[in-house]
């Protein structure tokens, strides 16, 4: 029991009142000294419980931070509290500094548009996740551009009036129907570029399309001239005061000669703009790849995508012919069904104008070193030399596809058997031997001749190029479309359906990697389609970056395209 008093007379003595503490001059060890001389007033009690609750907040902050940033919480024993809250501030901005940075990057990724990128050869395309497709393009690729070289409506016009304009120029547009397009097109950039009246260019006979037609023939002349109105004064016919119109076709003193392959904007307006002043009509000629594209504005470029994809026209025959092809193509099955578009080119000009070495027989090959011979003497020289260059163009795959390499690369991408193809093409060499290894892969090969009658064709065959356009109309409106070598046709469409939106397929050979393959005997069938899948997944007309000296047909991207 004593025992028991002396424990609780101490107990009484510790748990005193703070008053009572204050007048013996005691403290407690449970309460800090600077609390004990602030009891007293109501604002040092705030102030107290304010300091109490940021204890506790550092505290809990201190106990879950500190194992994942020590840095933010160094040895207090080692470092004063002025510095130590220096370091752990600088540490904090730099925190958030890199939060920020690392976040505007994943939201730039994020809004970045689809663009497949150059690496050497390779062509590097962002990865999608949707599942691959036979008929078109991955979504996504499609929602990042958008056509923007239409017509702007309400600009005011800058062109000179027919009285103070600098001169009339006049061309020959050359070759087949889409040379003649990409001549017009760029006859209204340096039409532009010198603020000059472009007269209607004339469509020269080719020696091998053999074509009398004039412009107004295949387009629709008024709906070319006023949607350019803004841009270019275009008239119908030479003025009614230069008489002599004769002079224009035939005058070395009316023509300009000297224009370099893809010259300058700077080249015209220095050397052709004052004899066009001086001669007030002049003629241009030759006027084949007269422009180039990255030594012009890019509103020069821009007025070129709008001339081809704007104010270009086919005439409405033409155009409502290709529509019911298309119907009918879209319909053989008796349901809607997609189909192919295949420009083959394998005509005995291009195998010939090739000088690749094709399989046949030896009667063949003496016919075709024969024609070779007459039609190109100088390359042919004594053909000693052909062997082992038509080896090098194979291997570098710049050879046309045999039709029977083309059913195997399309039978390898997956196409089944039933699928409904449109072939556009001239006569093929070789005739009928030649296109059956593709007929029996294949056998729902159409050619517009096949699907529409006689007499409705007969208004378009006496224009070559009338049936060229067909072709081309269709081409453009198909799902899927194929090109098995270069050349306008090819590059014009596949430039016009990414002008479109990207949404539709147009694969473009490896026709490089189809030479090693078919070359390899050991190589199996899954091999070859393993690499034909992959190596054909960014051939497919996706939006591609452009590079110095790119052709501006196959790739409108940058000058005539916008972000969506």
């Amino acid at each position: 029991m004593a025992e028991l008093r002396h424990s609780s007379s101490i107990g009484n003595r510790v748990t005193a009142s703070p008053r009572k503490r204050d007048a013996d001059g005691s403290s407690s060890p449970l309460v800090p000294d600077s609390v004990i001389s602030n009891v007293d007033g109501d604002d040092d009690d705030a102030g107290y419980r304010g300091r109490y609750h940021r204890d506790r907040v550092r505290s809990f902050f201190s106990s879950h931070l500190q194992p994942l940033f020590p840095f933010l919480f160094p040895d207090e024993s080692r470092l004063s509290h002025p510095y130590k809250l220096k370091i752990s501030l600088f540490l904090l901005v730099v925190i958030i500094l890199s939060l920020v940075v690392a976040i505007s990057s994943v939201v730039h990724r994020l809004n970045a548009p689809y663009l497949c990128k150059k690496d050497g050869i390779t062509l590097q395309c962002p990865r999608v996740k949707e599942p691959p497709s036979l008929w078109e393009n991955p979504y996504s690729s499609t929602t990042s551009w958008k056509p923007c070289a239409e017509r702007r409506e309400g600009l005011i016009s800058d062109i000179l009036s027919e009285n103070t304009t600098n001169g009339y120029i006049f061309i020959h547009a050359e070759g087949g129907l889409n040379q003649q397009r990409i001549a017009i097109c760029n006859a209204v950039a340096v039409a532009k570029i010198m603020n000059v009246t472009l007269i209607l260019p004339v469509l020269k006979q080719d020696q091998i399309w053999k074509d009398q037609t004039k412009l107004e023939d295949i387009f629709d002349v008024d709906h070319f001239i006023n949607y350019l109105k803004d841009d270019v004064r275009i008239v119908r016919d030479i003025p009614a005061w230069f008489t002599d119109k004769s002079e224009l076709f035939t005058s070395i003193r009316r023509t300009v000669k000297n224009i370099p392959k893809y010259a300058s904007a700077e080249f015209y307006i220095d050397n052709v703009l004052p004899r066009v002043k001086e001669k007030k009509i002049m003629s241009l000629k030759p006027f084949v790849d007269r422009l180039g594209y990255d030594n012009v504005p890019p509103e020069i470029n821009r007025l070129r995508c709008r001339v081809n994809y704007h104010a270009l026209k086919f005439l409405p025959e033409i155009e409502q012919m290709a529509d019911q092809l298309v119907s009918r193509m879209r319909n053989r099955t008796g349901s809607s069904n997609p189909f192919m578009a295949l420009h083959l080119r394998f005509e005995k000009g291009m195998v010939g104008l090739s000088f690749c070495d094709f399989v046949g027989t030896r009667s063949e090959k003496a016919l075709m070193a024969a024609y070779r011979k007459k039609e190109w003497p100088r390359r042919f020289k004594d053909g000693s030399h052909l062997w082992a260059l038509a080896l090098q163009k194979r291997k570098e795959g710049r050879c046309p596809l045999e039709p029977g390499e083309v059913a195997v690369l399309l039978r390898a991408m997956g196409y089944p058997k039933e699928t409904q193809i449109y072939v556009a093409s001239g006569q093929v060499y070789g005739g009928q031997n030649r296109m059956a290894p593709l007929r029996n892969m294949f056998p729902n090969l159409v050619t517009k001749e096949e699907l529409a009658t006689k007499p409705e064709l007969d208004g378009f065959r006496k224009h070559v190029t009338s049936l060229a356009a067909l072709d081309f109309l269709v081409c453009l409106k198909s799902d899927v479309f194929v090109m098995t070598h270069g050349g306008n046709f090819a590059k014009l469409i596949i430039g016009n359906r990414r002008y479109l939106g990207h949404r539709l397929k147009s694969i473009k050979p490896d026709k490089g990697l189809m030479s090693k393959s078919l070359g390899d005997p050991y190589m199996g069938w899954a091999t070859f389609v393993e690499d034909v899948v992959i190596t054909h997944q960014t051939r497919t007309g996706l939006p591609e970056e452009t590079f110095p000296n790119y052709d501006l047909w196959e790739n409108p991207l940058t000058n005539c395209m916008c972000r969506a």
